[in-house]
């Protein structure tokens, strides 16, 4: 059935329904199977997105028409189809009347991932208007929160050297916490690796108060505070709540040093919100672990890793991790970079929408996967600058001499970028720096070729 005269409407000019402020803008590509127009196609989508099906039914009445979703731009060639979402038809929390992700997913990204007429439909970005923008939680906390407590200054307050504890899993507590002092003597910032928790040879009633101990002897042995993200992942609220607050009891006097992990994509938008609803002095850390499975550019269906971004600052993620941008061991481009600036900026141009936070806290860009002392400057230089959260696992543990050392090459990476010095020659001076070329040789062969001649290095 052609539903294209009720849920599409092409006469719709994109800026008014931004200046209404009534609607969420969707951008997909979409394309239809073989034998099925792409208005009719498309005008199914948004039908099935809202108030329709595939039929006409009885029950429907003139009220109901005035909240259909509708197509306002298809760009058959490109794939290109947008659809005016009415904020009316989105659920709204019966405590406190906000919005939440989870209707927007059932809708935006609901049934029509499964219809029999789309060949494939990714959802590539999303407009939120301003009253939306109010309805939704945002973050608590954000990286101004951790630059204070680590004494720096709370704008530009620079790069967060971190890492994750590896072998991502098989160490036991006494190990994995001293794994933990390792790096604090040199580091910042620890993390919980995604599958860590309460593994019967690790149970967190062991190894948290071994890492709470790790923690206050690295800060007494440095004079500096250091910052720990605790994985608090579980299918059932009650659990993670469990979690949490053993954590908290067990840190006590360094509560406010500790960040909760969450895998907000397998664990879905009611653990992020949980997290951040009821745990709102704690910076929440959204891993993406699994993400791919809809995100990779090889799926034509689902959403972009963009999207994901966007839609983790709304739900209250103080950071996300957004890859490597191309630089280290995760897919990924370098134009990517326009992921971390949509969630760190007040206002930023997506890759069809150009969305205002007003005033919404930033969430801190996470990179991860693969990076290392060697990558970090290429990293910088195109992203524009170093106010984010880098957790290096191999570029830590990996280096020759420590992970102390392995975390400072890192910080001494991000202070050759930021003084605009040659890499070789402020290696020169910079023992740490310096070994993680001979750390990771085959990253030094491919970014700095005859580094071994300069350094002097004859293996």
């Amino acid at each position: 059935m052609d539903q294209s005269a009720r849920y599409s409407d092409l006469s719709l000019k994109e800026e008014d329904l931004i200046k209404g402020g009534k609607h969420i803008l969707v951008a997909y590509k979409m394309k239809p199977k073989s034998g099925h127009g792409y208005l009719e196609a498309a005008a199914h989508f948004a039908a099935e997105s809202s108030t329709g099906t595939n039929v006409e039914v009885s029950t429907t009445d003139d009220f109901t028409k005035g909240v259909d979703a509708l197509v306002y731009y298809i760009d058959e060639a490109n794939e290109d189809m947008r659809i005016a979402y009415p904020l009316d038809l989105f659920d709204r929390n019966v405590t406190d009347g906000r919005m939440m992700i989870v209707s927007f997913l059932t809708l935006a990204i609901g049934n029509n991932q499964g219809m029999g007429d789309i060949e494939h439909g990714k959802m590539i970005d999303f407009y939120v208007p301003e009253r939306a923008i109010q309805l939704f939680d945002g973050p608590a906390k954000d990286i101004s929160d951790m630059w204070r407590i680590l004494g720096r200054p709370i704008k530009d307050g620079g790069y967060i050297a971190g890492t994750i504890i590896k072998p991502k899993l098989g160490l036991r507590p006494e190990p994995f916490a001293h794994a933990a002092y390792q790096f604090w003597l040199g580091g910042d910032f620890i993390k919980n690796d995604e599958p860590q928790g309460n593994q019967t040879f690790c149970p967190m009633k062991k190894v948290i108060p071994l890492v709470a101990d790790a923690m206050k002897r690295a800060q007494d042995e440095t004079g500096q505070a250091k910052l720990f993200s605790a994985n608090i992942t579980a299918d059932d609220h009650y659990e993670m709540c469990a979690r949490a607050d053993y954590i908290l009891e067990t840190f006590g006097a360094d509560a406010d040093k500790v960040a909760f992990l969450v895998d907000g994509y397998v664990g879905g938008p009611g653990m992020v919100t949980t997290a951040r609803r009821q745990y709102p002095n704690q910076y929440l850390h959204y891993h993406r672990a699994g993400h791919g499975a809809v995100t990779s550019p090889s799926a034509k269906r689902g959403y972009t890793a963009f999207v994901l971004a966007k839609m983790s600052r709304l739900q209250g993620a103080s950071g996300i991790h957004v890859g490597t941008m191309g630089y280290g061991k995760m897919e990924g481009e370098n134009d990517d970079k326009n992921i971390a600036y949509m969630i760190e900026r007040d206002e930023a141009q997506g890759p069809v929408y150009y969305q205002k936070w007003y005033g919404m806290k930033p969430t801190t860009p996470i990179i991860s996967g693969g990076m290392n002392a060697l990558r970090l400057p290429g990293f910088f230089e195109n992203l524009g600058h170093g106010n984010v959260i880098n957790t290096a696992g191999g570029g830590s543990y990996g280096h020759i001499d420590s992970p102390a050392a392995g975390a400072i090459s890192l910080r001494q990476s991000y202070e050759c970028w930021k003084s605009g010095a040659d890499p070789i020659e402020f290696a020169k001076e910079h023992k740490e720096f310096a070994r993680a070329f001979e750390s990771f040789p085959k990253d030094a062969d491919k970014l700095y070729p005859g580094w071994r001649e300069k350094l002097g290095v004859h293996k």
